[in-house]
């Protein structure tokens, strides 16, 4: 007759962490919001299309922030018996819905750069205004990347919100490049030069979050997980013979799920080191794969023999 057991551990958000993000995410929200209507006024006066543009593009991002903020708060919430694991995978639809916005918004300043491109100049840019806004524009932009580069490292939410206001601080810098060259040379079609230059450097980055964002929601493996070496630190444990039905998956990037049956000799169940072994798992597969939640089933060989093929 076989015995199994299973053993878990479980690690939830982290709330200091959370308290932190949004923290970051709430003063960025408002300097991106100042740096909007400053803009907005800027193009106004100043005549700037490109700094019109650049506001477009500003707002979108304040709107991807607010998505990000609001996908962070619900992440927080506790897990429920509707929801085990929590509300973790609201910030990979948050991250979905930013590396879309993303992509709108690299359509939008392609179609207005191609448009300028060819039409002819009818207006007078006042240059110096323009370059004077985008400059303020790129400072509070740098300032919001310092705010937000903690987080960015291990959320895929924050990274989302810290690579559009990287894309807004491109924009800026790219309105003082063509700002720079309308004062120096009066060619105004720099403008749109500027703007496909902008496009091509977001197309990117938008593209390797929506992939991740589809890794995580197609429960593939997490990028940099090696499974072989998994199965082989498991079966380096003292008493397991072989190992089987394995799985890994991610909730959100940076909680990575592990599962699998675990075939053990008859010793591990008489002597009783099956919590022995559980916890040496579980440990090894925290430490070395930065796995958040374990679960093993532990089993004798004659249990495992009876088990269905799609389970090997």
């Amino acid at each position: 007759m076989s015995d199994t057991h299973g053993h878990s551990h479980s690690h939830g958000l982290d709330p200091l962490t959370g308290r932190t993000n949004r923290a970051r995410l709430l003063i960025t929200i408002g300097i991106v919001s100042v740096v909007f209507v400053v803009e907005v006024i800027g193009a106004i006066f100043s005549g700037s299309l490109a700094l019109l543009a650049d506001a477009g593009h500003m707002l979108s991002d304040l709107t991807g922030l607010l998505v990000a903020l609001v996908a962070l708060t619900v992440a927080a919430r506790p897990a429920t018996d509707a929801r085990t694991f929590g509300h973790r995978r609201a910030e990979v639809f948050g991250a979905l819905a930013n590396g879309l916005i993303l992509l709108v918004v690299v359509g939008f300043i392609m179609v207005e750069a191609v448009t300028r491109l060819f039409e002819p100049v009818v207006a007078t840019v006042q240059a110096p205004l323009m370059l004077l806004v985008a400059i303020l524009g790129a400072l509070a932009n740098t300032a919001g990347l310092l705010v937000l580069r903690g987080g960015a490292k291990d959320s895929i939410n924050m990274r989302g919100a810290y690579l559009e206001v990287l894309g807004d601080l491109v924009g800026s810098v790219a309105v003082i490049v063509a700002a720079v060259v309308i004062l120096l040379t009066g060619f105004e079609r720099a403008d749109a030069i500027a703007s496909l230059a902008i496009a091509a450097l977001i197309v990117p980055r938008a593209l390797g979050l929506l992939r991740d964002v589809l890794r995580v929601l197609s429960q593939g493996t997490p990028r940099g997980t090696d499974v072989a070496l998994i199965r082989e630190h498991v079966l380096s444990k003292p008493g397991v013979v072989s190992v089987h039905d394995v799985h890994v998956w991610s909730i959100t990037p940076g909680a990575n799920v592990f599962s699998a049956h675990v075939v053990v000799d008859q010793a591990v169940f008489s002597e009783n080191r099956t919590d022995q072994l559980l916890d040496g798992l579980s440990e090894c597969l925290a430490e070395h794969f930065d796995v958040a939640h374990s679960t093993f089933q532990l089993e004798l060989e004659e249990h495992a023999d009876h088990e269905v093929e799609q389970h090997r």
